[in-house]
């Protein structure tokens, strides 16, 4: 009986004695082949925790509104089949680098991304010509559900949210972040005493604010949303307050 698969270019790695696969996939096909354990399904029965649908608004704006300029990280899956390998070269770093091909009827569940896969397959729908771009897929082989939820723990145990304050510094999308950073500039005391990484001061810091209760603080001043533009003048008015605050300080 004639078998099909879905085929990858795929490098091939070891990780903890065992073999996985790391392949580019087009979006277009994440929604069709990645399964997630829907929400009916008992915490005790599933590999992933339950889908926040709250999340994946966020994470479909982000892609269709920066179409040329997304960055979006690999997604973690286990295949409960047989698959197969074809490096390009017996020897050599060749002996890694080939086609990776996977039964189309074979169960494909994400130990990772979940809501990534999600957003994927909604923002496809609203801009079809992100289904030809491409996403990292590293694939282990299934060792059944209690290895698959090992695996979830094991991804999520050392997972830390960045600050809201370095997330502030590093962030060039949103406007309220440029607006903490102008603020630094422009403002003489910010700019000598702004804790730039943590969103809390330290008991032995010689710092007196933070970047994001800068952020947050000229929001407030400002009566800025989200998403709102902030204009030139806007800035140059908050700068002025917090000068004008920090000379009667």
């Amino acid at each position: 009986m004639m078998e099909f698969h879905h085929t990858f270019p795929a490098a091939r790695g070891t990780q903890a004695g065992r073999p996985c696969y790391v392949a580019m996939c087009p979006l277009r096909l994440i929604p069709k082949i990645f399964m997630f354990d829907e929400d009916e399904v008992p915490p005790e029965l599933r590999a992933q925790r339950a889908l926040n649908r709250t999340r994946i608004p966020e994470i479909v704006s982000y892609l269709v509104e920066n179409p040329s300029d997304y960055t979006i990280s690999a997604i973690t899956a286990s295949v409960d089949a047989q698959v197969t390998f074809e490096p390009t070269a017996d020897t050599g770093l060749g002996q890694n680098l080939g086609l990776l091909s996977v039964p189309m009827d074979a169960r494909i569940l994400i130990n990772d991304g979940q809501h990534r896969r999600a957003a994927i397959e909604h923002a496809i729908e609203e801009n079809p010509e992100l289904g030809y771009d491409n996403v990292p897929v590293l694939f282990f082989i299934d060792e059944g559900l209690k290895k698959s939820q090992q695996m979830f723990a094991d991804l999520n145990k050392h997972a830390v949210r960045p600050s809201d304050s370095i997330s502030t510094l590093y962030d060039h999308r949103d406007a309220l972040a440029d607006l903490a950073r102008t603020m630094v500039k422009e403002v003489l005391i910010f700019s000598r005493l702004t804790e730039m990484e943590k969103s809390s001061i330290s008991n032995r810091s010689t710092k007196l604010f933070t970047l994001s209760a800068i952020k947050n603080a000229t929001k407030a001043l400002l009566h800025k949303g989200k998403n709102d533009p902030i204009g030139e003048e806007e800035k140059a008015l908050a700068a002025t307050f917090w000068n004008e605050v920090a000379n009667n300080i």
